[in-house]
C-alpha cells in the first residue's frame, strides 16, 4: 500500500513493538494512550482502538487490530476510530487483520483478550483521574452468555428480565447472586461464576457474599429467600412461546462485491468463488449475511481502503442489517480460514521463512561448490516424555497380534501393522503410550484391526493411557525418539499382505538381504536416526541424504552433497546396526561407479536442491460437537487450561499433529470414537491449511494429560485432579473448598512386570541399536493376545532421582549437583560397592563410574563369565546396556585392552562393536 508519513498518526510510532495489548482511546477529537491499569474497562460512550501483538513460534510478530464501539459514542468518534484503525496498520506495514467491534456484539477473539468478560462502564473515558462519588452502591442485573467466552450484558432490573435459557448475575452492595436458568448449559453457569469472581475482586474488593440459585428452587434455602425479596417476593416466571424462541435464519450465499473509488458496490460473483476474482489494485467486499469481509488488494492506497470502509458500513445501514454484524477488513495475504472457506479453490502455499529458506540454500550452494561450511544446526527437538522406558511391539497378522522379541522391536515393514506400547515413568505414576503404526502398504482389515485392538486394549486399561494412530512417512518426532532408531522395510509378513500380493499378482518386495536394497538415512541424532527402504532406483536419491545401497554381492554408502557431517556419523551407525559385517565402499555424490548405477536400474534424474522444512504454525483449539451427524467444529482464541471444559471434547491442531482432548463428563465414550473424530476433523480442514488425512492423531484422557500435550498449556496439575462438573469445580474454587474435590493420587502400576532392581528403578535390557530398555518377558503375555491389563499394579518405587534425570538418557549421572547414591543392600550374586564413600563400613568401598564426570555410577562388580549374554549363571538386577561397566578394572583391561576411561571417549558405535566382539553386546 502506498502511503506517506502524514498518513499515519505520531502516537503509532512504536506501537506493536511487543507483544500484548495496546489501547487508545478517542479523547476530544484525538487519541490518547490508555494506560494498562484501565484495559478491560470500555465506556459506552467513547470509541477505542485495542492492537494485540502475538510472538509465534516462527516469523514475524501478528499484528490483530480492533476498533471498538460504545452503544452511546458519537458517530464523529467512531468514524474517527475506524480511520485511526487503518492508520494502525498503515503504520505496521498492512500486516495487521482488522476487526469493527460493536458493543454487546463482540467478537470471540475481542473477549479473549479480557478474560472473563467486558462490563461497560456508562460514561465517557477520560484521561484525566475520577475520584469516587459515594453514592449508594447501585444494584444492577447482567446476563451471561457464551460457554467459553462470555457475553456480559446489563438488563432492566426486573422480574421480567429473567427467564429459563439464561444465567443471570444480581449484583448487589453485600451478596453476589447467579441465577441460574433451568434451560442453561452447565458451561454457561461455570463462565458466568468466573464472571461472580472478576465482580468480586473488582467491584467489593473481594469481601462479597456469594449465593448460587437454581431455577425452580424456591423453598428450604434462605439464599433463595433472599434472592427473590430483591424482586418483591417469589413468583413462576412464564416459560417462552414458541414464537419467543429464535430460530436460526438461513445463511445466505456469500457475495461477492467490487467497491470501486467512488464508493460504489458491483456485484461480480456469488455461489462459485475463486481466488482469481479478487484483484491486486482494488477493494472488494464479500458479504455473507451475519458477517461481511472487505478484502484490499495491496497495491491499494490508504485513501481507496478508507473509502471501502464507510462503503461497507453504508452497505449495512441501508440494509438495514443488525448492528452487530461483524465485519472483518483483509489485506491480501492476510486472508484468514474464515474468508478463504467461502471459496471453491485457495491455493495452497507454503510460505518459507525468508531467513530459514537462505541460511540453508547458502550453505548448500557453498557445498555445490566444493567448500566445506558448516551450516546452522537445526531446530533440537526436546523430548516432553521420559523417553527410556520399556517397549513392547506387537504386528498384526489377520485377527491376531505377536509379540515382536525385543532384537526386532525397531524394525518394521511397510507392508504390515503393528501396535507399539511405551511405558515411561511419570511424576506419580508409570504412564502408558500406545501407537497404532500402519505400513504404508498393509491390508485395509489390518489396519481396521490394528486401531480396533489397541482401542480395545487401552480401555480395559488402568491409567487411561495416550493412544495413537500413526501413518508409515507421517510419523512424528516424538515417535521416532521413543523407538531411537528405526528401520523401515518393504514388503510385509503379515498374512494379509501375502494373500494381497498373491491375488493381484504383485512382485513381492518383502526385504531379502540377497536382494538389490536401497535404504535413505535421516534423523538428527544417535538417538533420533531412521533408515527407510525406498525404491531400488536412481529417481528416489536426493542430495539431502545419505544412502545405504545393497547389491547383494557389494554394499555401498552414497553421500549426497548437500548432506552434512551429522548425517555422515548417522550413517556409519546404521550401517552398524544393519549389519556390522557389512563393509561397505563409500561413494560421493558425482563419483558414483557404473556398478553402482546399474544396480538401480541407470542413472536418471533426482532431487538435488536442499530439502526445506516448512514452518511450524501455532496451535489451534477447537471445541468439537456432533449434531445431526455434522461436525460442528468452533475455535477457542487464545486458549488456556480453563477452557479445557469437562463436559466437551476439544481438537488441538498442532498441524504436523493434533489431539483429541475427551472430557470426563462429556457425551464420548471410547477412544476408538475420539479417534473417529479426529479423522472426520482432518476431512474437515477447518483452517484450510491442506491437513493431511494421514496426520497424526493422539487420544487424550481429563486428567491424565501427557507432557506432550500439556507443553501448549500453562499447566496447573491440581485442575486436572479435580473432578465434578465444570459448575461445581468452579463453585469449589470460588468459595475456596478446592481440597474437598481433589481427586485422591492415582496408584501407578506397570505393565506386565512388578520387579523392580534395588535401587527403585526398572531391570533393563538391550534391544537391536543398543539402547536401552526395561524388561520385557514374554511369560507375562500371550504371543496372539494383547492384554495391558494383566500386570501386577503397585505403587511405583520410582525415586526423585530418576525424575531428576528425565530427559537424561541414563539413571544415574555423576559430576556437580548430581545426587548421591548408596547401595541399598549386598547382592548375594555380586560384590555391592558404597558409591559415596561418606559413610562407608567397608575398606575396599569405591566408586565405579562410567564415562567421567557425568556418568552412570555402578555399584555392583561380577565375572566376565557372568556379565557375557549367553552366560549359564547371568548376573542380575544390572543394566544390560552396560554389561562391561560391572568388570573390574582389572579385567575389563584385560578383555579390552584399555581402561575404562578410554573406552567411554570412543564414539558410542565402536563402543557396541568392541562390546560384540566379547559377547556383551
Amino acid at each position: 500500500m502506498s502511503r506517506s508519513s502524514q498518513d499515519v498518526d505520531s502516537i503509532f510510532e512504536s506501537a506493536g513493538e511487543k507483544a500484548g495489548l495496546e489501547i487508545w482511546c478517542i479523547e476530544n477529537g484525538r487519541l490518547v494512550l490508555v494506560p494498562k491499569s484501565s484495559h478491560g474497562k470500555f465506556y459506552t460512550g467513547s470509541a477505542y482502538v485495542v492492537l494485540n501483538t502475538s510472538l509465534l513460534r516462527s516469523g514475524p510478530p501478528q499484528h490483530d487490530i480492533h476498533y471498538w464501539i460504545g452503544n452511546e459514542a458519537n458517530k464523529v468518534d467512531s468514524v474517527l476510530a475506524s480511520d485511526k484503525a487503518l492508520e494502525l496498520d498503515a503504520a505496521l506495514g498492512s500486516c495487521a487483520v482488522q476487526y469493527r467491534e460493536v458493543q454487546g456484539q463482540e467478537t470471540e477473539i475481542f473477549l479473549s483478550y479480557f478474560r472473563p468478560c467486558i462490563i461497560p462502564v456508562e460514561g465517557i473515558y477520560s484521561s484525566q483521574s475520577r475520584k469516587s462519588n459515594g453514592k449508594t452502591y447501585k444494584i444492577s442485573l447482567l446476563t451471561c452468555k457464551g460457554d467459553h467466552v462470555v457475553h456480559v450484558k446489563e438488563v432492566v432490573f426486573s422480574r421480567s428480565s429473567l427467564n429459563h435459557n439464561d444465567v443471570f448475575i444480581l449484583d448487589t452492595a453485600s451478596k453476589i447472586f447467579q441465577f441460574s436458568g433451568c434451560n442453561s448449559s452447565i458451561q454457561e453457569r461455570a463462565k458466568a461464576l468466573e464472571v461472580v469472581q472478576y465482580i468480586k475482586e473488582h467491584k467489593h474488593g473481594g469481601k462479597s457474599e456469594v449465593a448460587t440459585i437454581e431455577d425452580g428452587k424456591f423453598v428450604g434455602d434462605p439464599d433463595v429467600g433472599e434472592f427473590w425479596s430483591f424482586f418483591g417476593g417469589y413468583a413462576p416466571i412464564p416459560r417462552d412461546s414458541p414464537s419467543a424462541v429464535q430460530q436460526q435464519p438461513d445463511t445466505p450465499s456469500p457475495k461477492l462485491l467490487w467497491i470501486t473509488l467512488q464508493g460504489k458496490l458491483s456485484q461480480i460473483g456469488t455461489n462459485s468463488l475463486g481466488k482469481d476474482m479478487l484483484e491486486k489494485d482494488k477493494c472488494y467486499m464479500l458479504d455473507c449475511g451475519n458477517e461481511v469481509f472487505v478484502w484490499m488488494g495491496r497495491n491499494t492506497s490508504i485513501t481507496e481502503r478508507r473509502t471501502s470502509i464507510s462503503a461497507s458500513e453504508n452497505f449495512l445501514r441501508s440494509q438495514g442489517r443488525s448492528i452487530g454484524t461483524h465485519v472483518t477488513f483483509l489485506t491480501e495475504g492476510l486472508e484468514t480460514a474464515v474468508f478463504r472457506s467461502y471459496f471453491d479453490s485457495w491455493p495452497q502455499t507454503t510460505e518459507t521463512k525468508l531467513y530459514d529458506e537462505g541460511r540453508e540454500k547458502v550453505a548448500a550452494i557453498f557445498k555445490q561448490h566444493g567448500h566445506d561450511v558448516k551450516e546452522l544446526p537445526e531446530e533440537d527437538f526436546e523430548p516432553y516424555i521420559n523417553c527410556r522406558g520399556t517397549l513392547k511391539v506387537w504386528r498384526v497378522d489377520e485377527d491376531e497380534v505377536c509379540l515382536l522379541p525385543p532384537s526386532e522391536n525397531t524394525k518394521l515393514f511397510s507392508g504390515d501393522c503393528y501396535i507399539v506400547q511405551y511405558t515411561y515413568p511419570g511424576n506419580e505414576r508409570d504412564e502408558n503410550l500406545f501407537y497404532a503404526w500402519l505400513g504404508r502398504g498393509s491390508a485395509t482389515e489390518d489396519r481396521v484391526y490394528a486401531i480396533s485392538h489397541m482401542s480395545a486394549t487401552v480401555e480395559s486399561s488402568r491409567g487411561e493411557p495416550v493412544m495413537a494412530q500413526v501413518i508409515q512417512d507421517k510419523e512424528t518426532v516424538q515417535f521416532f525418539l521413543i523407538l531411537q532408531t528405526l528401520i523401515v522395510f518393504k514388503g510385509g509378513l503379515s498374512t494379509r499382505y501375502k494373500k494381497f500380493i498373491a491375488e493381484n499378482d504383485i512382485v513381492d518386495e518383502t526385504y531379502d538381504e540377497k536382494k538389490v536394497a536401497l535404504f535413505r538415512v535421516q534423523g538428527t541424532s544417535p538417538n533420533n536416526m531412521q533408515a527407510m527402504q525406498v525404491d531400488q532406483a536412481s529417481r528416489s536419491l536426493n542430495s539431502s541424504y545419505c544412502y545405504i545401497l545393497q547389491t547383494g554381492t557389494y554394499v555401498f554408502t552414497w553421500i549426497g552433497n548437500l548432506s552434512s557431517s551429522s548425517d555422515h556419523d548417522l550413517l556409519d551407525r546404521m550401517i552398524e546396526l544393519i549389519n556390522p559385517t557389512w563393509q561397505p565402499i563409500s561413494v560421493r555424490e558425482g563419483s558414483e561407479p557404473d556398478i553402482f548405477w546399474n544396480a538401480l536400474g541407470g542413472k536418471t534424474e533426482y532431487p538435488r536442491e536442499k530439502e526445506i522444512k516448512g514452518c511450524i504454525e501455532d496451535p489451534h483449539l477447537f471445541t468439537c460437537t456432533f449434531t445431526e451427524g455434522y461436525l460442528k467444529v468452533k475455535e477457542i482464541y487464545n486458549f488456556t487450561q480453563d477452557d479445557l471444559t469437562t463436559e466437551d471434547v476439544f481438537v488441538l491442531d498442532c498441524q504436523r499433529e493434533i489431539f483429541v482432548w475427551i472430557g470426563c463428563h462429556s457425551n464420548v465414550k471410547s477412544k476408538h470414537q475420539a479417534l473417529s473424530l479426529g479423522v472426520k476433523f482432518l476431512e474437515t480442514d477447518i483452517l484450510v491449511e491442506g491437513l493431511s488425512l494421514e496426520t497424526p492423531i493422539y487420544v487424550v484422557t481429563e486428567g491424565y494429560e501427557p507432557p506432550l500435550f500439556t507443553r501448549f498449556f500453562t499447566w496447573d496439575p491440581s485442575k486436572a485432579k479435580m473432578h465434578g462438573n465444570s459448575f461445581e469445580r468452579k463453585l469449589a474454587i470460588l468459595k475456596g473448598r478446592t481440597s474437598s474435590v481433589e481427586v485422591p493420587i492415582r496408584n501407578s502400576w506397570k505393565a506386565y512386570s512388578g520387579e523392580t532392581t534395588a535401587d527403585g528403578l526398572r531391570s533393563k535390557s538391550v534391544i537391536s541399536n543398543g539402547l536401552r530398555r526395561s524388561a520385557s518377558p514374554a511369560s507375562n503375555i500371550s504371543s496372539t493376545k494383547l492384554n495391558s491389563s494383566g500386570g501386577n499394579r503397585r505403587a511405583s518405587s520410582q525415586t526423585p532421582i530418576a525424575r531428576k534425570l528425565f530427559p537424561g538418557s541414563t539413571p544415574y549421572r555423576g559430576g556437580s549437583g548430581s545426587p548421591t547414591v548408596k547401595s541399598i543392600s549386598p547382592s548375594e550374586n555380586g560384590k555391592a560397592i558404597q558409591v559415596d564413600g561418606s559413610d562407608s563400613h567397608s575398606e575396599n568401598a569405591k566408586a565405579i563410574q562410567v564415562g567421567g564426570s557425568d556418568s552412570d555410577v555402578i555399584s555392583l562388580i561380577f565375572s566376565f563369565e557372568r556379565l557375557q549374554v549367553n552366560s549359564k549363571d547371568p548376573a542380575k538386577d544390572i543394566d544390560v546396556s552396560k554389561r562391561e561397566a560391572y568388570l573390574s578394572e582389572e579385567e575389563f583391561l584385560e578383555k579390552f585392552g584399555m581402561t575404562k576411561q578410554a573406552f567411554y571417549k570412543l564414539a558410542k558405535w565402536r563402543q557396541n562393536k568392541l562390546k560384540l566382539a566379547l559377547n556383551l553386546f
